[in-house]
């Protein structure tokens, strides 16, 4: 008799681990699922500096002599790395979490792809909220500029506005989920807009949109 009832317990604990485990798997399904709701759209941009110029100090796109001595100088030694701090936010419309593993980002340049990186964080966005994830973009510019001459850079490095957007600066992103031990992510990449209001839609690779400001 203590033999059944000790048996009984056993398949009664095993049957209620087993319960948690399928609604823990199922959890991660729904949240995992969910994200393709949610919209992604930029929030600001700060810190943005192009060879150790501070854009947030060109005042009506019109750099110092100080500033132009930088340009020339990197311009010269090949090497034109421009910075800058990117905060996208993800909001959930919906009544359920979503669940994000991580956030790829290309940066282009007048239409042209020059760097990729990720945020390989995971994020859970609560339902009707906004998760703010953020992104330390940078690239070397010294390539595009070499053909292009010192006057394009300096030209690049005027385009900034005090809010560290520019008229000739992308960015997309793609955001990963995780599916059991593999990793899924987004079809496509998905253009950083300010939020309007829509419904931010996937892109194509090929075709960045504009860094807006976010105010």
């Amino acid at each position: 008799m203590k033999k059944i009832t000790l048996a009984l317990a056993l398949a009664g604990t095993f049957l209620l681990n087993s319960c948690d485990m399928l609604n823990q798997v199922a959890d991660q399904f729904v949240s995992v699922a969910n994200l393709v709701n949610c919209d992604f759209s930029l929030k600001n941009v700060s810190n943005v500096t192009v060879a150790g110029v501070n854009v947030k100090n060109v005042t009506n796109g019109n750099l110092t002599a100080a500033d132009v001595l930088k340009l020339v100088a990197a311009y010269n030694s090949k090497k034109v790395p421009l910075g800058m701090d990117v905060n996208v936010d993800i909001t959930n419309p919906t009544s359920t979490k979503a669940a994000m593993t991580a956030l790829d980002w290309i940066l282009a340049i007048d239409g042209t792809d020059l760097a990729s990186g990720v945020n390989s964080q995971g994020y859970t966005i609560k339902p009707s909220a906004t998760t703010t994830v953020p992104l330390g973009v940078s690239a070397d510019l010294a390539d595009l500029f070499s053909k292009q001459g010192i006057d394009a850079l300096k030209t690049f490095a005027s385009s900034f506005t005090s809010e560290g957007v520019s008229s000739k600066v992308g960015l997309r992103v793609k955001p990963s989920m995780s599916v059991g031990t593999a990793t899924v992510p987004f079809p496509d990449y998905i253009k950083l807009e300010k939020k309007t209001g829509t419904t931010t839609t996937p892109s194509t690779p090929s075709s960045p949109t504009l860094l807006k400001s976010a105010q």
